[in-house]
């Protein structure tokens, strides 16, 4: 694959910048100043709201373009979009009404899914015009699995971690220095097999794809240093987030601008969101969004930050175990659709 010929999914500015730098330049800003990212246990106000707001939970409400916004997947898949939130409410409820940590443990392992899932999907998309052997393509999933089963490995196995995924002990834990010691060989040894294929390849075909090898290098870099190498939750929720969210965002707004260039069932949000300064639209829906949600979160749960939230501080914080676990759920609902959804819309065959 020549210079000319890469297979960008928008353009290549445009997918260099948002869907390929992200790994690489959260993981610069942590080089940058190793010291306040190695052991952080906490992270600073503004800079919370940056990552967690604006852009992780943000990126959840991105699905909403796709779905729910599209009136043309709306009216074709109207079934599935209204069954699927109301089953992962019915299951939120009945978990978290056997055990709290339960509830947060399925959500986490849930979402650790879809992240895997998302790097394996930007590989395959960006593997879509290349003709390889099937052991090749065998060697381009076996590496992307690891860069990201690896790192988790490490964690479960290596108790000491000062971050969790949503709350402290979603994940299970367990100490093992022999499990960590032979996967740390697996891991390196399909590295070198996939960099010496990589090489022959190159001499083969004369052609080097560029994305999808700073898909695999970039998710390599970021999921290592953000759960192994580097022990904060400053560190891994950078890594973590902007690594995941922005090119997610990116890439919904890709996808539905091409789209719906080429269908006239428009509704006046997608024609506000995909025309002319859409992109503008486009973020400030989701940041109105997840404000709003984060809102709910800090007023009636949590009240960690309510100098942010301060609309939300007058609400009443609920106490009672019956009611949260009617709420609880309901605050999560829209990253378990989300969640759930996003094995859904993006596999060909369901036509979304």
């Amino acid at each position: 694959m020549d210079k000319q010929n890469q297979p960008w999914l928008n353009g290549r500015t445009s997918d260099i910048i948002f869907i390929l730098s992200p790994a690489f330049l959260s993981l610069f800003l942590v080089l940058l100043v190793p010291a306040q990212f190695q052991n952080a246990a906490g992270i600073p106000l503004a800079y919370w709201v940056l990552l967690i707001v604006f852009i992780d939970v943000a990126h959840v409400y991105s699905t909403l373009y796709r779905t729910y916004f599209n009136p043309l997947t709306l009216k074709k898949h109207s079934t599935l979009l209204l069954i699927i939130p109301i089953i992962c409410y019915i299951i939120g409820v009945m978990l978290y009404h056997f055990d709290a940590l339960w509830f947060w443990r399925t959500l986490a392992y849930l979402a650790v899914y879809h992240f895997i899932r998302q790097q394996y999907g930007f590989m395959s998309l960006y593997s879509r015009n290349e003709k390889n052997s099937s052991w090749i393509k065998v060697i381009d999933k076996i590496t992307i699995y690891a860069a990201t089963i690896y790192p988790l490995t490490f964690w479960h196995f290596t108790p000491a971690r000062n971050f969790n995924w949503f709350i402290e002990g979603d994940f299970f834990s367990f100490q093992n220095e022999i499990i960590i010691k032979y996967t740390t060989v697996v891991y390196l040894i399909i590295i070198a097999v996939y960099t010496i294929k990589e090489f022959l390849l190159v001499i083969k075909t004369k052609s080097f794809n560029v994305p999808r090898n700073l898909i695999i290098i970039g998710t390599l870099l970021s999921w290592y240093f953000g759960i192994v190498y580097f022990n904060g939750d400053m560190a891994f929720t950078t890594l973590n987030v902007i690594s995941h969210g922005i090119p997610y965002m990116a890439l919904i707004w890709f996808f539905e601008k091409k789209k719906l260039a080429h269908t006239n069932l428009r509704s006046k949000l997608t024609n506000l969101c995909f025309g002319k300064f859409g992109v503008f639209y486009f973020l400030v829906i989701l940041f109105l969004f997840a404000y709003f949600e984060e809102g709910l979160w800090d007023g009636l749960v949590w009240r960690e930050h309510q100098s942010v939230f301060k609309p939300f501080a007058s609400l009443p914080q609920v106490m009672g175990s019956e009611l949260l676990t009617l709420l609880i759920p309901l605050l999560a609902l829209p990253q378990a659709t989300h969640y759930v959804l996003d094995g859904f819309i993006w596999k060909a065959k369901n036509k979304f």
